[in-house]
């Protein structure tokens, strides 16, 4: 039997009709219900023999999301020691010392060794740690295009995007709504700067990485209509950056700036 880690892993084997023949009404719900085991996999009548019986119809219990995480780290790290960490910095808008590879993660300096060893001048935590080590591994050091694009229009975007929207953007929405010193924070905290963009009232810049930008804008309530915001990736994004470690690294972020804002005393 093979395990089945999050729900997108159960969607991706699914052919995205939301033909409601499971009893669910999409494709996505079919795939939560898999996952929490509510459903079995051959429920859905549209699968392969093969994939059934690769699956065995059901699921086993996954890890925990930090176990998996920090599990993921463990391995890249692995993979650190066999890469050319000169080239890489090149490559991905670091910098090189002889011994250790540096880049700026939200305006920090976030390094790692040829043994794998990290140090930053941030907290080392799998969200940022798995995503810096793609980027350093497998980033194609693009150049940035200057276009923005939402999440939706990167590689795998579109299937991701609602659970993107319920972990992302509307997370950082409500801390927008509710905390009024939110983008000074960004600006202050994580050098970004902010921008003249798309008619927002708000836009802000934050490098997470050298190159893999992502833009804020936040558009306030006005005559009765409720507050917007959305976030931006260069159009380079997902040639710099994988899908996993994109959404990974913006929900990672997110999370982060939802504690900066209980230290306040904002729910």
């Amino acid at each position: 039997m093979t395990r089945i880690n999050n729900p997108m892993e159960v969607f991706k084997l699914l052919n995205g009709s939301n033909c409601r023949d499971c009893n669910e009404k999409t494709c996505l719900a079919f795939s939560v219900a898999v996952f929490k085991n509510r459903k079995t996999l051959d429920q859905c009548p549209h699968l392969s023999p093969e994939v059934l019986a690769h699956y065995g119809g059901t699921t086993e219990k996954p890890n925990t999301i930090d176990e998996d995480m920090i599990a993921a780290v463990e391995r890249l790290k692995g993979k650190i020691k066999g890469i050319d960490l000169a080239e890489a910095a090149e490559r991905v808008g670091g910098r090189y010392d002889g011994h250790r590879m540096t880049l700026k993660v939200l305006g920090k300096d976030f390094s790692v060794d040829a043994g794998g060893t990290l140090s930053s001048d941030i907290h080392v935590n799998p969200w940022i740690a798995v995503p810096v080590l793609n980027y350093i591994l497998h980033g194609a050091g693009t150049p940035l295009s200057g276009k923005w694009v939402k999440f939706r229009d990167l590689k795998e975007g579109m299937e991701r995007y609602s659970i993107y929207r319920q972990r992302c953007e509307r997370p950082l929405k409500k801390i927008a709504d509710s905390y009024p010193d939110l983008f000074r924070d960004m600006l202050d905290i994580f050098n970004g700067k902010r921008v003249e963009s798309f008619d927002s009232d708000v836009a802000v810049v934050l490098y997470p990485l050298p190159l893999f930008p992502i833009m804020i804008c936040y558009w306030e309530p006005d005559d009765g209509l409720e507050s917007s915001l959305h976030i931006y990736y260069d159009k380079t994004a997902d040639q710099n950056l994988d899908p996993d470690s994109i959404y990974t690294l913006t929900a990672g972020f997110i999370s982060m700036l939802g504690k900066i804002t209980l230290k306040h005393g904002i729910k």
